[in-house]
């Protein structure tokens, strides 16, 4: 492992943004739309606008709110869409955070806090949510110390709420789920798990994150969307990333309340500090001005109208997918997805392989498990490139070999051997392993 130390003296800035430009290019190129997750792409104007607003209050600090009022003003008034947007009434309220984790994060903290008001009795408290969950959830818990309870989905890849109530013990103070669920595109059964919540007094936070600014638009289109949001009197919080389908950069998310009471649970207040008093409403203290400003910018810029429109690219080109997928004789779509998030698999070829072959025509899929699966976001972008997709796999599927070969290709076997560890502590020791050793100068 090596060290670099500050240079003695600086580059040229011509030196230093061409050198910059330089290390993007092993990055994997996503303007063209062959990249299926990790950025959300419209293929219009719209990154332009995001990077104008965004410079315009790029060395702005959240932090105190009284400094820049204009962070301010911006911050509620897209939480106030957002809550619009997620059938929430004049009394629910928000914050933006950096990203889905946080959002989850700060609903939970908020949860875990009500509860100890609520239920003081309860000192090792619990939550129960379906295995389809975000691992952020499993996160939250580990450094909230609430112990993570979780259940099965059922053969639809959705919650089995019969399970998640058979789960409940007298430590239960939070139930979980998904507005869709990023491994397979579904939306749990959220009607059932709120009357749930609500029968056992249990605080329901969902986990919209990836659907939240997608599906109102698609019921706007004439979805059939099942409920999911505040219109459901058991949720009690709701998280819905900007940074998704509202197109923004990373990072930035919104973490929404049916109340300001419950709200207060997640702020966190010291008053003994000889800086003065320290209270922030989110995890992070300062927070970048410039993405608060980039999801004002593009909620106003794009309005319904816009949102609506690029909700109908995202979608066509998901039924085109779907449609050109499950015709190829060997291979099938997982479910039937609510929105613009799917997972197809193969009985018949070794879908791990698959992937690696696409790569290789350019196209990054991420790879599942659980059972082996490849996963497919898809943006307003991808309805000009669904065609040369499907005409590529369609070409590369006979090259790839059987499902129960052990003739892998070195990457496809690390996915194969991951998947089928029967011991997943190794699997998860070799996930910290991994990161570990990443992030190192060598």
């Amino acid at each position: 492992m090596g060290q670099i130390s500050l240079p003695k003296k600086g580059m040229a800035r011509e030196d230093v943004l061409n050198t910059l430009k330089s290390f993007k290019s092993d990055d994997l190129k996503w303007h063209d739309g062959q990249l299926f997750g990790l950025i959300y792409e419209t293929g219009t104007d719209l990154e332009e606008l995001i990077k104008e607003a965004n410079t315009l209050f790029l060395i702005e600090n959240g932090l105190n709110p009284t400094a820049f009022p204009s962070l301010v003003k911006m911050e509620t008034e897209v939480v106030s869409m957002v809550t619009n947007l997620s059938g929430g009434g004049e009394e629910a309220v928000g914050n933006l955070t950096t990203g889905g984790t946080e959002s989850i994060f700060m609903a939970l903290k908020a949860a875990r806090d009500w509860a100890r008001e609520k239920y003081p009795k309860i000192k090792q408290p619990e939550m129960v949510v379906p295995v389809s969950a975000h691992p952020a959830w499993n996160k939250a818990a580990h450094y909230l110390g609430i112990k993570i309870v979780m259940t099965p989905i059922r053969e639809d890849f959705r919650a089995d709420v019969t399970a998640m109530e058979a789960a409940i013990t007298k430590n239960t103070i939070i139930l979980g789920a998904t507005a869709v669920t990023y491994p397979h595109g579904m939306v749990d059964p959220v009607e059932k798990i709120g009357a749930l919540a609500q029968k056992r007094s249990l605080w329901l936070h969902v986990d919209a994150c990836l659907g939240g600014l997608m599906l109102p638009f698609l019921r706007h289109l004439g979805q059939d969307i099942p409920a999911y949001d505040f219109g459901i009197p058991g949720v009690m919080s709701l998280s819905a990333d900007i940074h998704k389908y509202a197109y923004t950069p990373k990072g930035v998310s919104a973490v929404l309340y049916r109340n300001r009471d419950l709200r207060k649970f997640q702020i966190y207040a010291y008053a003994d500090w000889p800086g003065g008093v320290y209270a922030t409403p989110c995890l992070a203290g300062g927070r970048p001005g410039g993405m608060i400003a980039a999801a004002w910018a593009v909620f106003h810029y794009l309005g319904e109208e816009g949102f609506v429109a690029l909700a109908q690219k995202a979608k066509a080109a998901t039924d085109n997918l779907i449609a050109g997928i499950n015709a190829i004789p060997q291979l099938y779509v997982l479910g039937r997805p609510n929105a613009t998030v799917f997972a197809f698999t193969s009985n018949a070829i070794n879908i791990y392989e698959l992937a690696v072959k696409m790569a290789d025509c350019g196209w990054h899929i991420e790879a599942q498990q659980l059972p082996p699966s490849l996963h497919m976001t898809v943006s307003p972008v991808h309805l000009a490139v669904a065609e040369k997709f499907l005409d590529d796999l369609q070409r590369v599927v006979p090259q790839v070999p059987r499902a129960d070969t052990s003739d892998l290709s070195e990457q496809a076997a690390m996915y194969a051997m991951l998947s089928t560890m029967p011991d997943r502590r190794m699997a998860k020791d070799f996930a910290v392993e991994y990161i570990n050793n990443l992030y190192r100068i060598s």
